[in-house]
């Protein structure tokens, strides 16, 4: 395993226990990020880095019973704590890292990724995973419950010009790993960038 997976694995296993409960009002945020994927009765889709889950239940609504909604995260725990709040009921629990997904190509209608940009050891090259399993037409979510600055603000940082998810900066990373940038959103409350799979 690399620096990165287990980097990634020690911060959110740290975390995964009382995860839910350090971010108890996040839950309408997920809903109306999930509600702008415009997902259909039947679609397949993916929450990528699930974390303990909370995207599950309002994917499932959307898809309805005949759509597949799975999660994928590379930490154990994180999956643990997402079968103990009974999220696995809304869709199937992967422990499967998001740069290598044991999916076929093209196989799903959308990808959800709430927090997940920022630990994605090379970002580009896991967006083109991303890619590789959504079909073309297919929409990727970029999410987090707050906005940029409020997150710097909460960790006590200043975002820079080289953060990711400046605007600038990730359209140019989506395009180069086969999306395009159709909608962005960064306010306190939220933040929320979406894309298209090219052909």
């Amino acid at each position: 395993m690399s620096d990165d997976h287990t980097h990634v694995q020690e911060f959110f296993s740290a975390r995964a226990t009382d995860w839910d409960s350090r971010f108890p009002d996040d839950g309408p945020a997920y809903a109306a990020a999930v509600t702008e994927l415009g997902l259909r009765e039947g679609d397949r889709v993916l929450d990528a880095g699930c974390g303990t889950g909370r995207a599950l239940p309002p994917l499932r609504a959307a898809v309805g019973p005949s759509g597949v909604v799975l999660g994928a995260d590379l930490t154990p725990a994180m999956v643990h704590a997402a079968v103990r709040a009974g999220r696995d009921r809304d869709g199937r629990l992967l422990l499967a890292d998001v740069a290598a997904l044991p999916l076929r190509s093209r196989s799903l209608d959308a990808v959800f990724g709430a927090g997940l940009i920022s630990h994605l050891p090379r970002p580009a090259e896991n967006l083109r995973e991303l890619a590789r399993v959504v079909r073309p037409g297919g929409v990727l979510a970029l999410f987090h419950p707050i906005g940029r600055a409020a997150l710097a603000a909460r960790q006590g940082r200043q975002i820079t010009p080289e953060d990711l998810r400046a605007e600038p900066n990730l359209r140019a990373l989506l395009a180069g790993s086969g999306w395009r940038m159709t909608s962005y959103v960064d306010e306190d409350a939220r933040f929320l960038a979406l894309a298209l799979r090219e052909h």
